[in-house]
């Protein structure tokens, strides 16, 4: 029989607390922290982390199956002047006709479920929400791979967008509150390494399938299809997952909390043969059951939601005018369909890299250096790969700016999420990162323009300057996040 600390024991007593205790909050929290990063914390992450590879498969796809589009004659590859509207609905049918309206209707409907939806998950918890985002996006694209016309195909990718937006903020609330301090970095590092193989698999997929339609069945839909799919095996294996302890303590569930965390303490000791290490002195968190969204404008969260949405606005033009965009660009260079999605393809294979380089390093370093370091490089390759004539040129700057862009993502995902406390965490992440998604609907836009009037360079001139623009924010507002815990951070 294992031994069992003294702590131990105190903690499963303090279940007799009142509900609203904070004291019974802050020994939750505390329990967790001191857990080490062991193979039972490590299955819930990876667990959470299948649903957000099927995300971002999904989230992805965008820029692969948008040539499948054109060549099926849904959308145009022609940007139509708005200014030739001849009637409201002539102007309407012009929106929605260029491939900008596929990217416009999906990052709309990501800006509104981020911007409305994220106050579900802190309303009915992490895995609730979780479960049925996953099911509404699932559905809403296996309708789109039935549709025929531009209007039709855009109104069910924006309906998706929907529970994607819901979906991507409550996955990282969900692993920020799960792991212990020490390994948020690396837990959000693996999350994204696991999220992004999905890119090379929807690149290759669309390399595959979408100059072809087997069984006469377009080849973007297949690999639409495809998503829709597994993401609902991933809804069967996902009642594996825990509810977040902490947020259950948030909202004085403090027996609940502590039925979850000591399965889970049970499972480490069992893992690890040796008994858990006492706590560190915990910080109490807010009293449970405030949720007052106006807390992120009051010190001080004042200053890191300014500093998050001038982040969000300008880093989506640099990161999504890249990802959705890469096929397009190499058709711009004189490439045919078939073959710049398989230069796309071996792009992509640097996607899930980045994440996984980061489990080397993303406790070990600050996370505001790292967001820094990345956006820098991406700004350097970005201006390169404009410049580039030959393939080898273009590859490597390609694969360096996937690099950089999917280390960024798992840094900053990580890193706002620490920003703010439990009972608002979902809410607060999902205002912040809504500008993202409502950036990205203009941007899409903008790019098409730029592309057919000032070429490849145009678009990464545009795109370097708004990476640098989020540098200066997050430099001069930031505070330092690493190793440091989210009570100790929400009092700050």
């Amino acid at each position: 029989m294992k031994a069992i600390s003294a702590y131990d024991i105190a903690a499963v007593a303090d279940t007799t607390a009142p509900p609203q205790s904070a004291a019974g909050g802050a020994a939750i929290s505390a329990r967790l922290d001191r857990l080490p990063a062991s193979r039972p914390v490590w299955r819930v992450v990876v667990l959470i982390s299948l649903g957000l590879f099927f995300e971002l498969y999904d989230l992805f796809l965008t820029g692969y199956v948008t040539p499948g589009l054109v060549k099926a004659g849904i959308l145009s590859a022609k940007a139509s002047s708005l200014a030739d509207a001849t009637s409201p609905w002539h102007l309407l049918t012009l929106m929605f006709s260029g491939r900008a309206s596929f990217i416009a209707a999906l990052f709309s409907g990501l800006f509104l479920g981020t911007l409305c939806c994220g106050f579900l998950a802190d309303r009915f918890g992490r895995k609730a929400v979780f479960t049925y985002s996953l099911l509404w996006y699932s559905a809403a694209n296996a309708i789109m791979a039935f549709q025929s016309t531009a209007f039709d195909v855009n109104l069910w990718r924006f309906i998706a967008g929907l529970g994607i937006g819901v979906e991507i903020v409550t996955i990282g609330t969900y692993i920020t509150e799960l792991v212990p301090k020490h390994m948020r970095g690396r837990a959000s590092a693996l999350s994204q390494a696991i999220g992004f193989t999905s890119v090379p698999l929807v690149a290759y997929l669309s390399y595959l399938l979408v100059p072809t339609a087997p069984l006469g069945f377009d080849g973007w839909r297949w690999v639409v299809l495809f998503g829709a799919g597994g993401a609902l095996v991933i809804w069967w294996v996902r009642r594996a997952l825990p509810e977040s302890p902490r947020w259950l303590a948030g909202k004085g569930r403090i027996a609940e909390a502590d039925a979850i965390l000591s399965r889970l303490e049970d499972k480490v000791r069992r893992e690890t043969g040796r008994p858990l290490p006492e706590p560190e002195t915990a910080v109490a968190p807010a009293a449970a059951g405030t949720e007052v969204f106006g807390d992120i404008w009051k010190a001080p969260y004042r200053r890191r939601t300014v500093m998050m949405l001038v982040f969000h606005v300008f880093q989506t033009v640099a990161y999504y005018g890249f990802a959705n965009w890469v096929p397009s660009l190499l058709i711009k260079h004189g490439i045919t369909v078939t073959t710049s999605l398989g230069y796309t393809t071996i792009i992509a294979l640097a996607a899930p890299v980045g994440p996984l380089l980061g489990l080397l390093i993303a406790d070990r370093y600050e996370r505001k250096t790292v967001i820094l370091a990345m956006a820098g490089i991406i700004v350097v390759a970005g201006l390169a790969f404009s410049q580039q004539t030959e393939m080898l040129g273009i590859l490597i700057s390609g694969l360096v700016i996937t690099l950089a862009a999917n280390t960024l993502s798992y840094t900053y995902h990580a890193y706002q999420a620490e920003l703010y406390p439990t009972r608002i965490r979902a809410r607060a992440v999902g205002f912040v990162y809504s500008w993202s998604r409502f950036s990205a609907i203009f941007t899409a836009f903008i790019l098409e323009y730029l592309l057919n009037h000032s070429g490849v360079t145009g678009v990464f001139l545009f795109t370097s300057t708004c990476m640098a623009i989020t540098m200066l924010a997050v430099g001069w507002l930031g505070p330092r996040t690493t190793d440091v815990s989210l009570e100790a951070l929400s009092k700050k």
